[in-house]
């Protein structure tokens, strides 16, 4: 009777372009899973370069680097099968871990290395590239065309990449007719809210319908504005899932994968299951010998619990805000906090991705800032435990009036005045971050940026923006789990209870200038994220007026937003690479 396999899967966060860190984790971890008993081992997607490596793919010297660095990884693989992915050129099928066979040095690809017993036994080329939303695949990869299958003692084994399993004719399907009963399918799925859930149905779907045994391991980390979850995944070959990893950490999920039953299955369904002549041309099959290991007990695989959507953002956004400063070098950020909710929220986020000791706040009042707000920025610093400092802006503020005398003579006061105060603010906080290091996180949220309610080299300036990608509503949903998630409230009460207000001028109130968030960020969202057409978001019950309202400032703030620092991404659609409107656009 043949032993399950024993298969590790890391879900681990690498770093673009460091590829020796890279590989130091891999190794790292090809040990610890040989000391498990592993037979297999599988590592994400592009996990020695990190994902995405955008333009470095494009220099030569890069990709070089990265075959040097696969071999340093096949040189660990005594007794073991690794799944490891890499940029690919060629072929990218070698038998040693010595050589790998170029066919066409401009031909580069999104590849897993299959490598076992210090050799690189064969590769597959990801057949399905993505080319929406955030990825740009095509841009730099060819396609493959050919499925390697693996006989590692007694079992076989399918290895595909991230999109190929989104497919229900994919390599999947062609796989499991080739005769595959355990599919390893390796990721890097970036996050959004309800990605996880679609996710499962999928997974699940794929298992069942062809009757096998599907590994799911995905990345965890930061990169610029993507956050990958994790989550890694195992379903049977009835659909049932039977391991879960982390949501947002690192983790190494062991399990013993028996593919008897898979068999067994197949022949009480009776079905022949044939593989069309063309497709069996391109299937490679590959024989691994792996020593028997000595007796070892069944280990039952981790199950960590899903979260919900709300804790799931808010935990995205802690690690976006984590890796961005860390990878980048970064110790310390600094916030300028208003009395507002997105600034509190925002330094909340800050103190649980990086420390309290690691995050200053900046309270700049103006002729304009009231009581409530200095007393809740005070309380809000207390309760998380950060340094405040405060500069009082009113003399600057009145000496830009005094030099603009002049040439606004005869002028009412407008939201040029306006603007200088929250231009006065960002050059304050970029003075810290140039004297000091620290990098400015800034306080936006989507439903500002999408409207253009906020000031160029000002209250836009810095380096990250925390909440870009979350609407006004959703901030308020965040603020109040956050305030649940401790023994004491972090954010003020009143900080939540308070009408949402600029303060650039005497008595304003975000309302004076735009619809009530209930009824902006659907709205917002229709057109946004769904690219509804104005009769659409009508007939969803808004008024007209509104309707073309909002659509013109949406459209109108598209130079706006192409200058803003890029912020964590964490709905379907988000500005920047997901949403790529020409500035200069006369359709409307």
């Amino acid at each position: 009777m043949m032993r399950p396999i024993r298969i590790a899967m890391v879900q681990m966060n690498p770093t673009v372009g460091d590829l020796s860190g890279n590989v130091r984790r891999i190794v790292r971890r090809i040990r610890e899973a040989r000391a498990a008993q592993a037979d297999l081992v599988a590592f994400p997607e592009l996990s020695i370069t990190g994902y995405p490596p955008e333009d470095l793919i494009l220099k030569p010297r890069f990709v070089e680097d990265t075959h040097r660095a696969l071999r340093a990884v096949a040189a660990e693989t005594r007794g073991i099968v690794v799944v490891v992915g890499y940029v690919g050129q060629g072929a990218a099928i070698a038998s040693s871990p010595a050589t790998i066979v170029p066919a066409g040095a401009h031909h580069l690809y999104n590849a897993a290395a299959l490598l076992a017993n210090k050799k690189i036994v064969a590769s597959h080329c990801k057949w399905y590239l993505p080319n929406y939303g955030v990825f740009d695949e095509s841009r730099y990869f060819q396609a493959g065309r050919r499925l390697p299958l693996l006989l590692v003692n007694g079992t076989t084994i399918g290895v595909n990449i991230c999109e190929d399993i989104w497919y229900p004719e994919g390599p999947t399907r062609l796989q499991s007719l080739a005769g595959a009963e355990i599919i390893v399918n390796i990721n890097a799925s970036p996050f959004h809210l309800g990605k996880g859930r679609l996710r499962e149905q999928m997974l699940a779907t794929r298992a069942r319908e062809n009757q096998v045994i599907v590994t799911y391991t995905n990345t965890v980390g930061g990169q610029d504005e993507l956050v990958f979850d994790g989550n890694s995944l195992i379903f049977d070959h009835t659909g049932d899932l039977v391991a879960r990893g982390k949501a947002f950490e690192e983790d190494v999920i062991i399990a013993d994968l028996d593919a008897s039953a898979v068999r067994l299955a197949r022949l009480a369904q009776g079905r022949k299951r044939s593989l069309p002549p063309r497709v069996a041309a391109v299937v490679d099959r590959v024989t691994v010998s792996l020593p028997t290991k000595k007796q070892r007990g069944m280990i039952v695989p981790s199950f960590s619990p899903q979260l919900d959507g709300l804790d799931e953002v808010y935990r995205a956004l802690v690690l976006g805000v984590q890796d961005y400063v860390q990878k980048n070098g970064f110790k310390r950020v600094v916030i300028g906090l208003s009395g507002g909710v997105d600034s509190a929220l925002t330094a909340a986020i800050a103190v649980d991705a990086l420390g309290a000791t690691n995050v200053l706040g900046i309270f700049m009042p103006s002729p304009y800032t009231s009581r409530e707000s200095r007393e809740d920025v005070v309380d809000l610093a207390g309760r998380l435990g950060i340094r405040l400092d405060t500069i009082a802006i009113t003399g600057m503020f009145k000496g830009y009036l005094r030099a603009l005398a002049r040439p606004f003579t005869g002028t009412k006061p407008d939201t040029a005045e306006e603007n200088i105060q929250a231009r006065i603010r960002g050059n304050l906080l970029m003075a810290y971050s140039n004297k000091f290091g620290h990098l400015v996180l800034t306080t936006g949220n989507k439903s500002e940026m999408s409207v253009g309610y906020a000031t160029l080299y000002g209250d836009m300036a810095g380096g990250f923006a925390v909440i870009k990608d979350v609407p006004k509503t959703m901030v308020y949903e965040l603020s109040h789990l956050r305030n649940l998630a401790g023994p004491e409230p972090v954010i003020p009460k009143r900080v939540l209870d308070r009408a949402p207000t600029a303060e650039l001028r005497l008595d304003q109130k975000d309302e004076d200038s735009l619809p009530p968030y209930p009824i902006l960020d659907p709205i917002l969202k229709a057109y946004v994220e769904e690219d509804r057409a104005l009769e659409d978001i009508v007939a969803m019950g808004f008024d007209r007026e509104t309707v073309a309202r909002v659509i013109s400032m949406v459209d109108r703030s598209e130079y706006k937003r192409r200058q803003a620092p890029l912020g964590i991404k964490i709905t379907h659609r988000a500005f920047g690479k997901d949403r790529r409107m020409p500035i200069t656009n006369r359709y409307h």
